[in-house]
């Protein structure tokens, strides 16, 4: 099982397409969660800072081994949410990992994540 924790920069400008986005995954969320049993995304989180030269969009995951990779999918949702990743995510800046120090899950609820 993998947890995760990586911050991605926004470019400048983007913030509105952001919210556009943010709102289409909310406003999807039933076809959103479909996709994940593919991936075995078990939980998957996006957070948002706005700093003072920046804003940010955080990714927090925790995924079985072996998942299908996002960008292999035929859904329209990945499609569309990766249109928006590629407009909105500044990729000349290296997306940052967090280091993970301690994973805390009930083994009953790690069991069922297995499978």
């Amino acid at each position: 099982m993998k947890t995760e924790l990586t911050r991605f920069r926004i470019k400048p400008g983007k913030s509105e397409v952001v919210d556009e986005w943010m709102k289409f995954l909310n406003d999807n969320m039933s076809e959103v969660l479909l996709t994940l049993k593919d991936e075995k995304m078990y939980v998957e989180s996006i957070f948002r800072e706005k700093a003072e030269d920046a804003e940010y969009l955080y990714w927090f995951s925790v995924q079985g081994e072996n998942g299908a990779d996002v960008n292999d999918s035929e859904s329209w949702i990945d499609k569309k949410h990766l249109e928006y990743f590629w407009e909105c995510i500044d990729t000349s800046i290296q997306p940052f990992d967090l280091d993970t120090e301690v994973v805390m899950i009930p083994e009953n609820i790690s069991a069922m994540m297995k499978d």
